[in-house]
């Protein structure tokens, strides 16, 4: 199997240094992930701006896809990187925990939207009627719907690179759902 390094700033292209040098400015470091795919001239930017793009689903939404496709994906990386965006987001330890798991006892509206993100992830887009019915009936729209499965499309291109790469994971490390139970 291929060995990966992160790519430093100087092996990357002009145009992904200059990404570098925002994801510095915006994060604090450039993520040992985003700098992988950069070794494409042309991924990274691609794929911020699609990660970038406007949707209707919330912060907190979308870190409830990240956390359940990640761990569908069993991307260790995604995993931890989004248990920290997670907790910035509102979300505590264990209730990260919880979404991995599959569940989200606190709400049932966000507890529809992880049985959704799972059931896609696994399916493949062929999702159980009555996980859609769910759904709905929290009081999610069909637009709600097509940015669910747009945000899982991101996350999978994520937990593929890292589940292929293995590069190092530069956030805290998300615990073993075995022994966070």
């Amino acid at each position: 199997m291929a060995t990966f390094n992160v790519p430093t700033k100087s092996e990357v292209s002009p145009a992904n240094q200059g990404i570098f040098d925002n994801l510095e400015k915006a994060v604090g470091f450039v993520p040992n992930l985003y700098a992988t795919i950069a070794y494409s001239d042309t991924a990274l930017g691609n794929y911020l701006q699609f990660q970038q793009g406007k949707t209707s689903l919330s912060n907190k939404e979308k870190e409830v896809v990240n956390l359940v496709v990640s761990q569908v994906n069993d991307c260790k990386y995604c995993q931890s990187a989004h248990t920290a965006i997670g907790k910035m987001n509102g979300f505590s330890e264990e209730e990260t925990i919880q979404l991995r798991q599959g569940f989200f006892s606190a709400d049932t509206k966000l507890d529809a939207l992880v049985k959704l993100a799972k059931s896609v992830t696994i399916n493949k887009g062929k999702v159980e009627e009555d996980v859609l019915t769910n759904f709905f009936n929290e009081g999610y729209s069909k637009a709600n719907l097509i940015d669910v499965i747009v945000a899982v499309g991101d996350k999978v291109i994520m937990n593929y690179v890292h589940n292929l790469t293995q590069i190092e994971i530069d956030f805290p490390i998300a615990p073993e759902l075995e022994a966070a139970v």
